[in-house]
Protein backbone atom coordinates (compact mmCIF):
# COMPACT_ATOMS: atom_id res chain seq x y z
CA UNK A 1 0.00 0.00 0.00
CA UNK A 2 2.96 2.49 0.55
CA UNK A 3 4.19 1.61 -2.43
CA UNK A 4 0.92 2.22 -4.03
CA UNK A 5 0.41 5.62 -2.52
CA UNK A 6 3.83 7.23 -3.67
CA UNK A 7 2.83 5.97 -7.36
CA UNK A 8 -0.39 7.59 -6.86
CA UNK A 9 1.25 10.95 -5.30
CA UNK A 10 3.97 10.88 -8.39
CA UNK A 11 1.76 10.56 -10.68
CA UNK A 12 -0.14 13.99 -10.11
CA UNK A 13 1.32 16.89 -12.08
CA UNK A 14 0.57 20.45 -11.23
CA UNK A 15 -1.08 22.80 -13.78
CA UNK A 16 -0.31 26.36 -13.84
CA UNK A 17 -3.57 28.30 -12.90
CA UNK A 18 -4.98 31.32 -14.67
CA UNK A 19 -5.84 34.58 -12.88
CA UNK A 20 -8.81 36.60 -13.35
CA UNK A 21 -8.23 38.07 -16.75
CA UNK A 22 -7.77 34.20 -18.12
CA UNK A 23 -4.05 34.42 -18.08
CA UNK A 24 -1.58 31.35 -17.49
CA UNK A 25 0.51 32.29 -13.72
CA UNK A 26 3.58 30.54 -13.94
CA UNK A 27 4.38 28.49 -10.68
CA UNK A 28 7.29 30.53 -9.98
CA UNK A 29 5.64 33.64 -9.81
CA UNK A 30 3.24 32.74 -7.70
CA UNK A 31 4.35 33.70 -3.53
CA UNK A 32 2.23 31.08 -2.01
CA UNK A 33 3.02 29.18 0.74
CA UNK A 34 2.08 25.62 -1.50
CA UNK A 35 3.51 26.44 -4.30
CA UNK A 36 6.51 24.65 -3.48
CA UNK A 37 5.32 21.40 -2.66
CA UNK A 38 4.25 21.20 -6.57
CA UNK A 39 7.52 21.61 -7.66
CA UNK A 40 9.09 19.26 -5.29
CA UNK A 41 6.30 16.47 -6.01
CA UNK A 42 7.14 17.14 -9.49
CA UNK A 43 10.93 17.26 -9.23
CA UNK A 44 10.02 13.89 -6.98
CA UNK A 45 8.06 12.30 -9.45
CA UNK A 46 10.95 12.61 -12.19
CA UNK A 47 13.95 11.53 -9.78
CA UNK A 48 11.37 8.30 -9.35
CA UNK A 49 11.05 7.68 -12.52
CA UNK A 50 14.65 7.72 -13.51
CA UNK A 51 15.76 5.90 -10.45
CA UNK A 52 13.21 2.96 -11.37
CA UNK A 53 14.39 3.11 -15.57
CA UNK A 54 18.21 3.11 -14.32
CA UNK A 55 16.82 0.07 -12.18
CA UNK A 56 15.75 -1.82 -14.65
CA UNK A 57 18.58 -1.10 -17.03
CA UNK A 58 21.53 -2.25 -14.62
CA UNK A 59 19.26 -5.53 -14.00
CA UNK A 60 19.18 -5.81 -17.86
CA UNK A 61 23.07 -5.40 -17.94
CA UNK A 62 23.43 -8.04 -15.10
CA UNK A 63 21.54 -10.71 -17.28
CA UNK A 64 18.59 -10.44 -13.61
CA UNK A 65 16.02 -8.80 -16.17
CA UNK A 66 13.67 -9.49 -18.91
CA UNK A 67 14.23 -7.44 -21.95
CA UNK A 68 11.61 -6.72 -24.73
CA UNK A 69 13.53 -6.98 -27.76
CA UNK A 70 12.94 -4.61 -30.57
CA UNK A 71 11.22 -5.58 -34.14
CA UNK A 72 13.90 -7.13 -36.59
CA UNK A 73 13.16 -4.46 -39.45
CA UNK A 74 13.28 -1.58 -36.38
CA UNK A 75 16.70 -3.11 -35.63
CA UNK A 76 18.09 -3.40 -39.07
CA UNK A 77 16.94 0.41 -39.70
CA UNK A 78 18.63 1.36 -36.51
CA UNK A 79 21.86 -0.69 -37.57
CA UNK A 80 21.63 0.95 -40.74
CA UNK A 81 20.94 4.58 -39.31
CA UNK A 82 24.14 4.59 -37.16
CA UNK A 83 26.02 3.38 -40.01
CA UNK A 84 25.19 6.40 -42.02
CA UNK A 85 25.73 8.64 -39.52
CA UNK A 86 29.25 7.32 -38.31
CA UNK A 87 30.14 7.46 -42.10
CA UNK A 88 28.81 10.86 -42.65
CA UNK A 89 30.88 12.12 -39.89
CA UNK A 90 34.01 11.11 -41.29
CA UNK A 91 33.25 11.89 -44.87
CA UNK A 92 32.43 15.43 -43.32
CA UNK A 93 35.54 15.98 -41.71
CA UNK A 94 38.28 14.64 -44.33
CA UNK A 95 36.00 17.26 -46.70
CA UNK A 96 36.69 19.85 -45.04
CA UNK A 97 40.41 18.42 -43.87
CA UNK A 98 40.60 18.57 -47.81
CA UNK A 99 39.58 21.46 -48.95
CA UNK A 100 40.79 23.82 -45.86
CA UNK A 101 44.14 22.06 -44.63
CA UNK A 102 44.85 24.45 -42.32
CA UNK A 103 43.38 23.84 -38.89
CA UNK A 104 42.86 27.34 -37.43
CA UNK A 105 41.36 28.17 -40.76
CA UNK A 106 38.42 25.25 -39.87
CA UNK A 107 37.98 26.44 -36.64
CA UNK A 108 37.44 30.03 -37.85
CA UNK A 109 34.98 28.66 -40.17
CA UNK A 110 33.32 26.77 -37.47
CA UNK A 111 33.01 29.38 -35.29
CA UNK A 112 31.43 31.97 -37.53
CA UNK A 113 29.08 28.82 -38.48
CA UNK A 114 27.88 28.79 -35.16
CA UNK A 115 27.64 32.13 -34.79
CA UNK A 116 25.69 32.41 -37.55
CA UNK A 117 27.80 34.85 -39.29
CA UNK A 118 28.97 35.27 -42.38
CA UNK A 119 32.78 34.43 -43.15
CA UNK A 120 35.07 37.35 -44.14
CA UNK A 121 36.36 36.56 -48.20
CA UNK A 122 39.71 34.65 -47.61
CA UNK A 123 42.32 35.30 -49.80
CA UNK A 124 43.67 32.21 -51.22
CA UNK A 125 47.46 30.75 -51.39
CA UNK A 126 47.56 31.07 -55.02
CA UNK A 127 46.26 34.42 -55.06
CA UNK A 128 48.94 35.77 -52.35
CA UNK A 129 51.99 33.76 -54.20
CA UNK A 130 50.60 35.66 -58.03
CA UNK A 131 49.79 39.13 -55.80
CA UNK A 132 53.57 38.38 -54.51
CA UNK A 133 54.90 38.08 -57.96
CA UNK A 134 53.64 40.50 -59.43
CA UNK A 135 54.74 42.81 -56.57
CA UNK A 136 58.36 41.50 -56.93
CA UNK A 137 58.29 42.39 -60.65
CA UNK A 138 58.09 46.10 -60.21
CA UNK A 139 61.05 45.96 -57.82
CA UNK A 140 62.63 44.06 -60.34
CA UNK A 141 61.62 45.99 -63.57
CA UNK A 142 58.96 45.03 -65.43
CA UNK A 143 60.41 44.97 -68.91
CA UNK A 144 63.70 42.72 -67.62
CA UNK A 145 63.20 39.18 -68.53
CA UNK A 146 62.40 38.12 -65.12
CA UNK A 147 60.19 40.83 -64.14
CA UNK A 148 58.22 39.61 -67.18
CA UNK A 149 58.05 36.26 -66.24
CA UNK A 150 56.97 37.03 -62.74
CA UNK A 151 53.97 39.14 -63.77
CA UNK A 152 52.82 36.00 -66.46
CA UNK A 153 53.59 33.17 -63.91
CA UNK A 154 51.69 35.84 -61.12
CA UNK A 155 48.51 36.63 -63.15
CA UNK A 156 47.92 33.33 -63.87
CA UNK A 157 48.90 31.95 -60.00
CA UNK A 158 46.18 34.38 -59.29
CA UNK A 159 43.62 32.63 -61.94
CA UNK A 160 44.61 29.32 -60.75
CA UNK A 161 43.37 30.82 -57.12
CA UNK A 162 40.45 32.25 -58.14
CA UNK A 163 39.30 28.76 -59.84
CA UNK A 164 40.12 27.30 -56.08
CA UNK A 165 38.38 30.06 -54.57
CA UNK A 166 34.79 29.43 -56.64
CA UNK A 167 35.43 25.27 -56.10
CA UNK A 168 35.41 25.90 -52.66
CA UNK A 169 32.26 27.84 -52.52
CA UNK A 170 30.48 25.53 -54.63
CA UNK A 171 32.15 22.29 -52.51
CA UNK A 172 30.68 23.89 -49.40
CA UNK A 173 26.91 25.13 -51.00
CA UNK A 174 26.56 21.78 -52.73
CA UNK A 175 28.35 18.89 -50.59
CA UNK A 176 29.40 20.43 -46.65
CA UNK A 177 26.14 21.78 -46.20
CA UNK A 178 23.28 19.16 -47.00
CA UNK A 179 25.97 16.58 -44.64
CA UNK A 180 25.70 19.42 -41.49
CA UNK A 181 22.63 19.56 -42.09
CA UNK A 182 21.69 16.02 -42.08
CA UNK A 183 23.95 15.93 -38.72
CA UNK A 184 22.50 18.92 -37.46
CA UNK A 185 19.12 17.94 -38.32
CA UNK A 186 17.63 15.14 -38.74
CA UNK A 187 20.06 12.63 -37.08
CA UNK A 188 19.17 15.06 -33.45
CA UNK A 189 15.53 14.26 -34.19
CA UNK A 190 16.18 10.50 -34.72
CA UNK A 191 18.10 10.17 -31.56
CA UNK A 192 15.68 12.06 -29.54
CA UNK A 193 12.91 9.64 -30.68
CA UNK A 194 15.16 6.99 -30.26
CA UNK A 195 15.52 7.64 -26.65
CA UNK A 196 12.11 8.20 -26.20
CA UNK A 197 11.50 5.13 -27.86
CA UNK A 198 14.00 3.25 -25.40
CA UNK A 199 12.38 5.10 -22.04
CA UNK A 200 9.41 3.48 -23.29
CA UNK A 201 10.53 0.18 -23.56
CA UNK A 202 12.23 0.26 -20.09
CA UNK A 203 8.64 1.26 -18.75
CA UNK A 204 7.11 -1.50 -20.48
CA UNK A 205 9.54 -3.65 -19.27
CA UNK A 206 9.20 -2.64 -15.81
CA UNK A 207 5.66 -3.13 -15.91
CA UNK A 208 5.85 -6.77 -16.76
CA UNK A 209 7.94 -7.39 -13.75
CA UNK A 210 5.60 -5.26 -12.00
CA UNK A 211 2.84 -7.47 -13.14
CA UNK A 212 4.73 -10.66 -12.81
CA UNK A 213 5.58 -10.07 -8.86
CA UNK A 214 1.89 -8.67 -8.40
CA UNK A 215 0.54 -11.94 -9.71
CA UNK A 216 3.17 -14.03 -7.91
CA UNK A 217 1.94 -12.45 -4.92
CA UNK A 218 -1.81 -13.22 -5.26
CA UNK A 219 -1.37 -17.05 -6.26
CA UNK A 220 0.81 -17.27 -2.81
CA UNK A 221 -1.88 -15.56 -0.87
CA UNK A 222 -4.85 -17.56 -2.74
CA UNK A 223 -3.31 -21.36 -1.62
CA UNK A 224 -5.74 -23.55 0.48
CA UNK A 225 -4.94 -22.29 3.76
CA UNK A 226 -4.92 -24.65 6.38
CA UNK A 227 -8.06 -24.54 8.90
CA UNK A 228 -6.72 -26.81 11.58
CA UNK A 229 -3.71 -24.57 11.75
CA UNK A 230 -5.16 -21.38 11.03
CA UNK A 231 -7.48 -19.55 13.30
CA UNK A 232 -10.24 -18.02 11.52
CA UNK A 233 -8.88 -14.37 12.25
CA UNK A 234 -6.06 -15.14 9.91
CA UNK A 235 -8.33 -16.25 7.45
CA UNK A 236 -10.02 -13.73 7.38
CA UNK A 237 -6.74 -11.06 7.05
CA UNK A 238 -6.11 -13.32 4.86
CA UNK A 239 -9.01 -12.86 2.39
CA UNK A 240 -8.58 -8.93 3.12
CA UNK A 241 -5.24 -9.33 1.83
CA UNK A 242 -5.92 -11.44 -1.23
CA UNK A 243 -8.43 -8.95 -2.49
CA UNK A 244 -6.03 -6.23 -2.27
CA UNK A 245 -3.35 -7.92 -4.44
CA UNK A 246 -6.21 -8.60 -6.54
CA UNK A 247 -6.50 -4.89 -7.32
CA UNK A 248 -2.93 -4.45 -6.88
CA UNK A 249 -2.88 -7.32 -10.36
CA UNK A 250 -5.38 -5.15 -11.97
CA UNK A 251 -3.57 -1.92 -11.52
CA UNK A 252 -0.51 -3.53 -13.05
CA UNK A 253 -2.03 -4.73 -15.91
CA UNK A 254 -4.10 -1.69 -16.79
CA UNK A 255 -0.34 -0.06 -16.55
CA UNK A 256 1.12 -2.53 -18.57
CA UNK A 257 -1.53 -1.84 -21.24
CA UNK A 258 -1.17 1.70 -21.21
CA UNK A 259 2.56 1.21 -21.80
CA UNK A 260 2.55 -1.10 -24.33
CA UNK A 261 -0.09 0.99 -26.06
CA UNK A 262 3.08 4.01 -25.81
CA UNK A 263 5.82 1.87 -26.71
CA UNK A 264 4.06 0.76 -29.63
CA UNK A 265 3.17 4.28 -30.85
CA UNK A 266 6.76 5.42 -30.32
CA UNK A 267 8.01 2.22 -32.26
CA UNK A 268 5.86 3.16 -35.46
CA UNK A 269 7.54 7.21 -35.19
CA UNK A 270 10.77 5.81 -35.12
CA UNK A 271 10.30 3.38 -37.94
CA UNK A 272 8.92 6.27 -40.17
CA UNK A 273 11.82 8.09 -38.95
CA UNK A 274 14.44 5.63 -39.88
CA UNK A 275 12.95 4.91 -43.39
CA UNK A 276 13.96 8.11 -44.02
CA UNK A 277 17.30 7.09 -44.02
CA UNK A 278 16.71 5.60 -48.01
CA UNK A 279 15.56 9.39 -48.89
CA UNK A 280 18.88 10.90 -46.70
CA UNK A 281 20.94 8.30 -49.12
CA UNK A 282 19.84 9.63 -52.74
CA UNK A 283 20.19 12.84 -51.37
CA UNK A 284 24.19 12.50 -50.26
CA UNK A 285 24.12 10.35 -53.68
CA UNK A 286 23.16 13.71 -55.74
CA UNK A 287 25.76 15.21 -53.14
CA UNK A 288 28.42 13.41 -54.44
CA UNK A 289 27.90 13.63 -57.90
CA UNK A 290 27.90 17.48 -57.62
CA UNK A 291 30.97 17.60 -55.81
CA UNK A 292 32.52 15.64 -58.05
CA UNK A 293 31.41 17.95 -61.15
CA UNK A 294 32.86 20.94 -59.14
CA UNK A 295 35.88 19.07 -58.87
CA UNK A 296 36.26 18.26 -62.60
CA UNK A 297 35.36 21.77 -63.39
CA UNK A 298 38.19 22.60 -61.17
CA UNK A 299 41.03 20.50 -62.19
CA UNK A 300 40.20 21.16 -65.64
CA UNK A 301 40.38 25.09 -65.13
CA UNK A 302 43.65 24.11 -63.59
CA UNK A 303 44.75 22.05 -66.35
CA UNK A 304 43.97 24.64 -69.18
CA UNK A 305 45.84 27.73 -67.30
CA UNK A 306 48.94 25.67 -66.81
CA UNK A 307 48.77 24.70 -70.56
CA UNK A 308 48.36 28.41 -71.61
CA UNK A 309 50.97 29.31 -68.85
CA UNK A 310 53.45 26.85 -70.35
CA UNK A 311 52.88 28.13 -74.09
CA UNK A 312 53.46 31.62 -73.16
CA UNK A 313 56.14 31.10 -71.40
CA UNK A 314 57.77 29.15 -74.16
CA UNK A 315 56.93 31.78 -76.69
CA UNK A 316 58.79 34.30 -74.78
CA UNK A 317 61.93 32.88 -73.24
CA UNK A 318 65.19 33.56 -75.35
CA UNK A 319 67.23 31.05 -76.61
CA UNK A 320 69.52 31.78 -74.26
CA UNK A 321 68.95 31.05 -70.44
CA UNK A 322 68.05 33.45 -68.01
CA UNK A 323 70.99 32.56 -66.38
CA UNK A 324 73.29 33.56 -69.29
CA UNK A 325 71.65 36.65 -69.98
CA UNK A 326 72.15 37.75 -66.39
CA UNK A 327 76.07 36.81 -66.50
CA UNK A 328 76.52 38.53 -69.90
CA UNK A 329 74.89 41.73 -68.14
CA UNK A 330 76.59 41.67 -65.28
CA UNK A 331 80.44 41.45 -67.42
CA UNK A 332 79.08 43.89 -69.60
CA UNK A 333 78.63 46.37 -66.80
CA UNK A 334 81.97 46.01 -65.40
CA UNK A 335 83.79 46.13 -68.25
CA UNK A 336 82.19 49.58 -69.44
CA UNK A 337 83.44 50.68 -66.00
CA UNK A 338 87.09 49.68 -66.59
CA UNK A 339 86.51 50.74 -70.22
CA UNK A 340 86.94 47.79 -72.26
CA UNK A 341 84.05 46.09 -74.74
CA UNK A 342 81.73 43.69 -73.17
CA UNK A 343 82.68 41.57 -76.29
CA UNK A 344 85.91 41.39 -75.74
CA UNK A 345 85.57 40.57 -72.01
CA UNK A 346 83.37 37.98 -73.24
CA UNK A 347 85.92 36.61 -75.29
CA UNK A 348 88.39 36.41 -72.91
Amino acid sequence: MRRITASVCCSIISADPEDSLGRIVPLHSQHRPGSMDFNVKKLASGAGVFFTRAVQFTEEKLGQAEKTELDPHLENLLSRADCTKNWTEKILRQTEVLLQPNPSARIEEFIYDKLEKKLPSRTTNAELLGQYMLDASRDFGQETPYGSTLITVGEYQKRLGSAEREFLQTSATTFLTPLRNFLEGDWKTISKERRLLENRRLDLDICKARLKKAKQAEAKAAAAPDFQETRPRNYILSASASALLSEEVDKAEHELRVAQTEFDRQAEVTRLLLEGISSTHLNHQRCLQDFAEAQATYYAQCHHYMHELQRELNNSSPSTPYQAWTLIGFLGNEATKRGRSPSRTWNC
